[in-house]
């Protein structure tokens, strides 16, 4: 079993967390490498990496909003982000996919949720693929809606957490 660290995302971690987000997503629903490295220096709070062994195997990245609105997609690069907000907004969990099917999103996810009661957060959204609602509704997410959103040409589910 390969030594987990969880920690928050360093400037230096883009180029890899960014070879992980296009390796995992298809087409257009990847984040490029510059809103990644914006995710990192704008919200590293929010931006959790689990590393394996000392080599980084997944993320999670967020901002805050007062008021969310999932189908926005200029969020996505952070406009609109207040890092005070009580409403976190997860924009990728992401596993790379050789190490996907080890538990690894649900450690992160778990971690995650900690950290965001932590820093006092009332509730957790994100959108996922109908296929994940399973996963999500397992791990304490409520169902809301089918998104409007069709970011990258797919179809959109999303989901809260109360904290």
């Amino acid at each position: 079993m390969p030594a987990l660290t969880l920690r928050n995302a360093l400037p230096a971690d883009a180029a890899r967390c960014f070879e992980i987000e296009t390796s995992a997503y298809e087409g257009d629903e990847a984040a490029t490498l510059e809103k990644i490295a914006t995710r990192i220096a704008q919200y590293p709070q929010g931006f959790l990496i689990l590393e394996a062994d000392g080599d980084v195997v997944g993320f999670i990245n967020s901002g805050c909003a007062h008021e969310v609105v999932m189908s926005d997609e200029a969020f996505k690069e952070l406009v609109g982000h207040s890092p005070e907000a009580p409403n976190a907004v997860i924009m990728s969990v992401v596993v790379d996919p050789a190490h996907q099917g080890k538990g690894y999103a649900t450690t992160l996810m778990t971690e995650f949720v900690q950290r965001m009661r932590t820093l006092g957060k009332q509730t957790i959204h994100l959108m996922c693929k109908q296929q994940h609602v399973p996963l999500y509704t397992r791990m304490g997410y409520t169902y809301v809606r089918p998104s409007p959103s069709d970011h990258g040409g797919m179809a959109w589910h999303e989901m809260v957490m109360v904290l």
